[in-house]
């Protein structure tokens, strides 16, 4: 990940609806979840929810595809790992930290 996707995905998730419907995405992991059931969880309108998707989508933080006559959107966990990654890059000085078990540079 470079820093213009970086801001790109960073961008997408610096909104309320859009960082709940996010980690919603990751909790449904890739069973993914319907617009609808989206919608209902959150409270969200539906033209509302269309719109925040879309902006996760062009940020490569979210996925669809057609199953049947549904629509199924799913976090791209990829693209949220090379984010996390590409934060905590230089981390500790350079060095890895010595427990993983233990928060972010919470050992360095």
């Amino acid at each position: 990940m470079n820093e213009h996707d970086a801001v790109k995905a960073l961008g997408a998730l610096a909104q309320e609806t859009r960082l709940k419907l996010f980690r919603l995405l990751v909790v449904a992991g890739q069973d993914g979840l319907t617009p609808g059931h989206m919608a209902d969880t959150l409270g969200v309108a539906p033209t509302a929810l269309s719109f925040h998707l879309k902006e996760l989508s062009h940020a490569g933080l979210v996925r669809s595809e057609r199953e049947g006559r549904h629509l199924i959107y799913r976090a791209e966990f990829s693209a949220m790992d090379a984010l996390l990654a590409f934060l905590t890059a230089e981390c500790c000085q350079g060095q890895p930290c010595l427990s993983v078990a233990a928060p972010a540079c919470a050992q360095c």
